[in-house]
């Protein structure tokens, strides 16, 4: 019930068309019922056994229900035979036969027809608030979890939910009602031997249930290994290069064939108990059937019985309709069991709560006005400290650079002036006000990120720009381009602007991509820029054009540049010399040079003395 009631939250929406179906099986139900007890009269005229009624009958109430019911059936059919004869009167229960069957699968239809939107919906919620949450969660949270593993809880997962959970509520809801009304039915006819198959029942159900004990379990291990599952595809797809250069294709293969063989043998137990539970479910559905024939049968022949023999053939009939609900309801219970385990995958990615989230009263801010300042910043990943008594001011207008060996913390200050990260000890002011006091949308509005890995996606490059910028005008996209220089080769495109350029950008050149990168932060046109290593990863050409629409786009902004070239950032108004965490040295280059510390030692490393 836990797992229903964590899905069925997903159902408020679409409320509406859930009473919808509940109405449609409550009839179906009753027709279903009707479709057998249309047939006890039938067998009473082939078997010139129907009681025959001559004086109409009177209603008295409620209690007499049934009494009145048969009553009238008999009275109306003692006159159609005395009237018309036996075939007229079988003529009349085969047309109303006809008819209850029709409504019958109609309203089964319109109940399956309601339950579609409500279905489909509630899938399409679970992904959506997903996929918002993913990517709502920190960047330290993607980098202690496995990739696959959320792509499994978001595809094979969902589908488990769906298949499993979602698709048993249609059941969940039409078999109790068919049950409790086939029940009532049995007890007008017999209720002495309806109180007999109680016996029956719980005892069968009890063996049904024992068969999948530990499919919830194994169903939790099979989620898991098929997440160690994609995960290990998606590494093995990113390194192909890596792996084909270092002849490793074994030793990676024998990993894969080492999960999916531990995932194999998860499965087989599953299937082994899901197999096993329909054969033994009928089994002993057969068993009881037969056990009711036996006893019904005695009180048939037994002296001044009530129970007529049409009467027990369609008590037979509503009895062996009420075995396929009572199978259902614990196939149901399977499925709940096998879905429990993907339910709770699924929601220990909805329940992760964000450490990096807005404060209640947090502002929006539009601009800046004067500086940024690091004042005491203490930072660490895990736990040792990258940034220690870190002090920087950022001046509005400034372009200050941070250079430094690798693993100096220099990448680590563009993540937390982003938010991706926040600090540890101290403080980020923006114009004197805590960093934390704004939203983070507003504060990440106010920059433009170009990264050393080009990122882009699997589309025109059009829209790759305008991901800078909603609703941009294809002149601003243009303009765009050609500040970062990126103009002419998008024109030498097959398609221009509308090319798409693959997977990752996988169509063009680094140089390009990262020109790509450059145009999408110009349209953004943000007051503050941050440039984490754009042109290390590029060649000298390359490097040339892309520094070039650097150099225009860092016009008249605030900009943070961390440089591992540093031929790219001499005309830097403060260059900040990093190591190990914390400053060594800040000035200008000919400052730097002249002070002969660890600035003018890493310029000579370069040849650039």
């Amino acid at each position: 019930m836990s797992v229903l009631g964590k899905i069925l939250r997903f159902a408020k929406p679409y409320k509406t068309y859930g009473v919808l179906n509940v109405i449609c099986n409550i009839l179906y139900s009753i027709f279903n019922v009707l479709s057998i007890i249309i047939f006890i009269p039938t067998l009473g005229i082939l078997f010139d056994k129907q009681e025959e009624v001559f004086e109409k009958p009177v209603y008295t109430g409620f209690s007499d229900l049934k009494s009145y019911g048969e009553d009238s059936l008999n009275y109306f059919l003692t006159q159609k035979v005395a009237d018309d004869g036996p075939m007229a009167a079988l003529a009349f229960i085969c047309i109303a036969s006809i008819l209850i069957f029709f409504l019958k699968n109609f309203f089964r239809y319109a109940a399956m027809y309601f339950l579609a939107f409500l279905r489909t919906g509630m899938v399409k919620d679970i992904q959506d608030l997903l996929y918002k949450k993913t990517v709502s969660l920190p960047i330290s949270f993607f980098s202690e979890k496995r990739k696959g593993d959320l792509l499994a809880r978001m595809t094979t997962d969902v589908k488990e939910v769906e298949s499993s959970v979602i698709n048993s509520l249609e059941g969940l809801v039409r078999e109790p009602i068919t049950i409790v009304i086939v029940l009532i039915s049995m007890l007008m006819l017999s209720a002495k031997l309806t109180l007999f198959v109680f016996l029956f029942l719980p005892v069968a159900g009890f063996l049904i249930s024992a068969v999948g004990k530990k499919l919830k379990a194994k169903s939790q291990a099979a989620q898991k290994e098929n997440g160690i599952f994609l995960s290990f595809l998606e590494e093995t797809l990113s390194g192909l290069k890596v792996i084909k250069g270092f002849n490793a294709e074994k030793i990676l293969g024998d990993k894969f064939t080492a999960s999916t063989a531990r995932y194999k043998e998860i499965m087989k137990s599953v299937l082994h108990r899901q197999g096993m539970a329909s054969p033994f479910s009928e089994f002993l559905g057969v068993a009881v059937v037969i056990t009711v024939l036996w006893y019904g049968g005695s009180l048939v022949f037994a002296a001044n019985s009530n129970l007529k023999p049409q009467d027990f053939m369609g008590y037979i009939g509503l009895f062996y309709t009420i075995i396929n609900p009572v199978k259902a309801i614990t196939t149901i219970n399977y499925n709940i069991k096998k879905g429990n385990a993907a339910t709770e995958r699924i929601y220990e990615i909805l329940d992760l709560e964000n450490p990096i989230a807005d404060a209640p009263n947090a502002l929006p801010i539009t601009d800046l006005k004067q500086q940024i300042q690091f004042k005491n910043i203490g930072f660490k990943y895990q736990e040792d400290y990258v940034l220690q008594d870190f002090n920087l001011t950022v001046k509005k207008g400034q372009t200050v650079a941070l250079v430094g060996q690798s693993g100096s913390g220099k990448s680590t200050v563009a993540n937390l002036i982003t938010r991706f990260y926040d600090v540890n000890d101290g403080e980020i002011l923006i114009d004197g006000t805590n960093i934390k006091a704004f939203t983070k949308k507003s504060v990440r509005g106010l920059m433009g990120l170009v990264t050393q890995d080009s990122i882009l996606f699997n589309d025109s490059v059009k829209n790759n720009i305008a991901l800078g910028k909603e609703n941009a005008t294809e002149e601003e996209i243009v303009a765009a381009a050609k500040i970062a220089n990126a103009h002419d080769f998008i024109m030498d495109l097959p398609n221009g602007y509308n090319t798409n350029i693959g997977d990752s950008g996988n169509k063009l050149s680094g140089g390009q991509k990262q020109r790509l990168s450059i145009a999408r932060a110009v349209l953004k046109n943000p007051p503050i820029m941050v440039l984490d290593e754009a042109t290390s990863a590029l060649d000298t050409e390359s490097e040339r054009l892309v520094q070039d629409a650097l150099e225009k786009m860092m016009q008249n902004r605030t900009s943070l540049v961390i440089a591992h070239r540093l031929s790219t950032i001499q005309n830097a108004d403060l260059i900040v010399v990093m190591q190990k965490g914390k400053i060594l040295e800040q000035g200008t280059h000919e400052e730097l040079l002249n002070s002969n510390k660890g600035y003018k030692r890493l310029v000579e490393m370069q040849n650039l003395a």
